[in-house]
């Protein structure tokens, strides 16, 4: 059975250059991120591969060019969602 895996990533146009990691973890760590994105009322997209990918990426840190596409469209879902609850 695979381990749980989530991770966090924000995006303030205002203050930063480009969207950093939060937060990532697995198992009961992963649990507690989404358990806090949901007592928050914030969008959750499932995306494993991104996940992995993340889990290079060093908290705090921006997310490396290379993950940009991939980033942009997690925060397009969220632009939708959130949207969509307005």
């Amino acid at each position: 059975m695979k381990k749980l895996k989530a991770a966090a990533l924000r995006y303030d146009t205002k203050k930063e250059n480009a969207p950093r990691l939060v937060a990532k973890g697995e198992g009961l760590v992963a649990e507690n991120i989404i358990k806090i994105a949901e007592l928050n009322d914030l969008p959750i997209k499932k995306d494993e591969d991104l996940i992995e990918l993340l889990s290079n990426v060093e908290l705090d840190k921006e997310v490396p060019d290379a993950l940009y596409k991939a980033v942009a469209e997690v925060f397009s879902f969220v632009y939708k969602v959130s949207r969509k609850k307005e």
